[in-house]
């Protein structure tokens, strides 16, 4: 990975940390701030804490710990690139998850790197992220996107189910599927952040599912329900055909890949 071009001196890649363990977060910034490149901006041991200092930071890269004492390091990717479009997220977990690293991929998080990775490899990954470019295997990607898709195929909702949500819900399901997070759904929508959690617990307990992940398959599930009948309406039929293509390209993913 030498290859991958570094910020210029001038330009340092600023890195924010989130860990609950002080004993790590010190031997992070330690490695960090060894690199000419890089510097640490700033860190933080909860959920909470990464959320209130991390904007005002305004880092190129943040690297989140999976698992935290008040919440999860995806829940913060999510809600800091809501603020922060432009942020590369790293997580960094010591379980080797696919449900966690699908989560994250959902989350729009640029990587997802082991806690027994070399130093100088994690290195070489803040560096990677912070030209825009994704630690995350396309490969592994576009396996886990489709066995999810086969796991829940298995499984589609009933129509009572479906019925049973109100048209804000079906909104914000579709919405959902898209990616948004809840700060976008609500400026689409014209809601408050609060109500758009409101709807979102109400719709996962509608569906008979826990996770956003679920619920995001869920809504693709209803777009090519909804136009199975192509020939009746074409327009119709090709936003639906497109609909996981767009999710697919958002996670890296080529279309079709298997």
């Amino acid at each position: 990975m030498s290859d991958v071009p570094s910020a210029s001196a001038e330009a340092p890649v600023k890195v924010f940390l989130l860990d609950d363990h002080e004993v790590v977060r010190r031997g992070l910034r330690d490695l960090l701030d060894a690199e000419s490149d890089i510097t640490v901006v700033g860190e933080a041991g909860t959920a909470e804490q990464a959320l209130a200092r991390g904007p005002a930071l305004r880092p190129d890269v943040a690297v989140l710990d999976v698992r935290l004492p008040d919440g999860d390091g995806i829940t913060v990717c999510r809600e800091l690139r809501s603020r922060m479009p432009d942020l590369a997220c790293l997580m960094l977990t010591s379980f080797d998850d696919e449900d966690a690293l699908l989560d994250a991929i959902m989350a729009g998080a640029a990587g997802y790197v082991l806690k027994q990775i070399k130093g100088s490899d994690l290195v070489s990954a803040i560096r990677t992220v912070a030209t825009g470019q994704s630690m995350l295997d396309p490969a592994t990607t576009a396996r886990l996107m489709h066995s999810l898709r086969d796991s829940e195929a298995a499984k589609v909702p009933e129509a009572t189910r479906l019925a049973a949500l109100s048209e804000r819900e079906r909104a914000v399901l579709e919405l959902i599927g898209d990616g948004l997070t809840n700060r976008q759904i609500a400026k689409q929508l014209y809601l408050s952040e609060k109500t758009v959690k409101n709807h979102i617990s109400r719709l996962l307990g509608k569906l008979g599912v826990e996770r956003r992940v679920q619920a995001a398959v869920i809504a693709a599930q209803v777009h090519d329900q909804g136009h199975a009948g192509a020939g009746a309406n074409p327009s119709a039929a090709a936003a639906s055909s497109t609909a996981w293509t767009v999710r697919e390209r958002s996670l890296g993913v080529a279309p079709g890949a298997s």
